[in-house]
């Protein structure tokens, strides 16, 4: 892979570490603990330096990037993604490397590895033209007289235009929290960089669902790499399960039938998900993501209220 920043990722140069002054469970936030960790968001952190940061940004401005791997949708005007492995060297290989994932795994109480090579700094763009940003500062001001004047100060309204809209993530981290990606008010640029993890060993849950990222992907890439790691967790499953039939052969035990029949019925269910995430091309409608990934009504009827206002 061709490395157009001439600079490689090492730890010891790019990353400055500076823990979360708090870590949040599920229940801290009073929600309902996920089926493979309680950890559901952390106050912000420092990982990267700037230079770090730099050669990041100088990857995903390149022509190459913006021209070949740009999407959008419904829920998103401007997304950049799958371009890591193939045309972003630096990215690519800060999110493999083990001391980065040890610090992510460290900080979600749980060994993770990024979901898969497609998912690697998913980017959402936006930028903000001057004479908008002026418009943003002043539609701020006005809506904050308002608030005042009626003493509704303080209640919610950041998320008139975000960046991302309303969405659950298809991946097991992130999956059970709906939530937007809004847009730097007064500012003339927003950047995020989102890298999606799943726990790296084969035994835990893994409920990935493909409704939000069918639409914005190169199907043939995604249901690749979807299908490849799906395959080796269902591998590395069999010879654990190998493994115990064997010792209980060496020790002369009864076979358990019950524990066979169990663990069966557990991959049975795991291959049927996941032949349900594999829609065939020509029911995926680009661009276009429908509601049945959420888990409440909230976004749909906040979206309603903010149509009545208009």
């Amino acid at each position: 892979m061709a490395r157009t920043t001439g600079i490689d990722f090492h730890p010891a140069k790019h990353i400055d570490f500076k823990p979360p002054s708090k870590i949040y469970s599920m229940s801290d936030i009073l929600l309902k603990k996920s089926p493979i960790s309680d950890f559901a968001v952390s106050e912000p952190f420092q990982l990267f330096t700037p230079e770090a940061i730099a050669c990041m940004r100088e990857e995903i401005f390149k022509p190459e990037v913006m021209n070949n791997f740009q999407y959008s949708s419904n829920l998103a005007q401007c997304q950049l993604r799958g371009y890591a492995a193939k045309a972003a060297p630096f990215l690519y290989d800060t999110w493999k490397h083990p001391e980065t994932l040890a610090i992510i795994s460290k900080i979600a109480g749980i060994d993770l590895v990024p979901e898969m090579d497609f998912e690697i700094a998913h980017i959402n763009l936006s930028s903000n033209p001057g004479a908008q940003k002026g418009e943003d500062l002043a539609a701020i001001r006005d809506r904050q007289l308002f608030e005042e004047d009626e003493g509704i100060a303080g209640c919610p309204w950041e998320d008139d235009k975000p960046i991302v809209d309303w969405h659950t993530d298809a991946y097991p981290f992130g999956r059970y929290i709906e939530h937007q990606a809004l847009r730097a008010f007064g500012s003339t640029e927003r950047i995020t960089s989102v890298t999606s993890f799943r726990p790296k060993q084969a035994s835990f849950p893994d409920d990935t669902v493909l409704t939000t990222v069918r639409p914005i992907s190169d199907l043939s890439e995604l249901y690749l790499q979807f299908s490849e790691y799906r395959l080796q967790m269902l591998e590395e499953r069999i010879r654990q399960q190998l493994h115990l039939l064997r010792d209980t052969e060496r020790g002369h035990r009864k076979f358990d039938t019950v524990a066979m029949k169990g663990f069966l019925s557990e991959q049975e269910v795991f291959l049927c998900h996941m032949n349900k995430q594999l829609v065939p091309d020509q029911f995926v409608k680009k661009g276009e993501i429908d509601d049945s990934h959420l888990f409440s009504d909230f976004s749909s009827s906040s979206k309603k209220r903010r149509l009545a206002e208009a």
